[in-house]
């Protein structure tokens, strides 16, 4: 048996992840600079577009972030004039973040993204459905588990 380095990470599927996600980094910042985002910003956007007006929380659930992490990513998308940060009536606690003119039409100019990334992957829908499931399954796992 291999006992390199090498061998060793190719073991790890922790490893393989981390590899995707670098790879995914290096496809995706060409294609969202022009759009003047960045990776965890674009997610928080792409999160918007999908519901406008959403609390930090509710932002953060969906993105897997706390608000200390996602609170300075909102800002900056607040200067750059993208979003709308206000107090909820209701809850003063409570930051909803809502979209801007400027960053709902920021969505046209994205559309391609999605469509490059996908293609990039050289995976078929069919694949594509199945490694999400299975990283799906995955995150949920490790979420419940428990290391002593």
């Amino acid at each position: 048996m291999d006992n390199t380095p090498a061998s060793a990470l190719g073991a790890m599927i922790c490893f393989d992840i981390y590899a995707a996600n670098l790879a995914f980094g290096r496809i995706y910042k060409p294609l969202l600079e022009p759009l003047g985002l960045t990776y965890p910003q674009y997610l928080a956007m792409l999160t918007l577009w999908s519901s406008d007006s959403q609390s930090v929380g509710q932002i953060g659930c969906a993105l897997g972030l706390d608000s200390s992490t996602l609170t300075p990513l909102v800002k900056r998308l607040e200067l750059a004039g993208l979003v709308t940060r206000t107090r909820d009536q209701e809850d003063e606690r409570r930051v909803i973040v809502s979209l801007t003119k400027r960053g709902r039409s920021l969505q046209a100019q994205s559309q391609h993204v999605n469509a490059c990334v996908t293609a990039a992957t050289g995976f078929s829908l069919d694949d594509a459905g199945q490694l999400q499931a299975l990283l799906g399954r995955l995150r949920t796992a490790l979420a419940g588990s428990q290391v002593e």
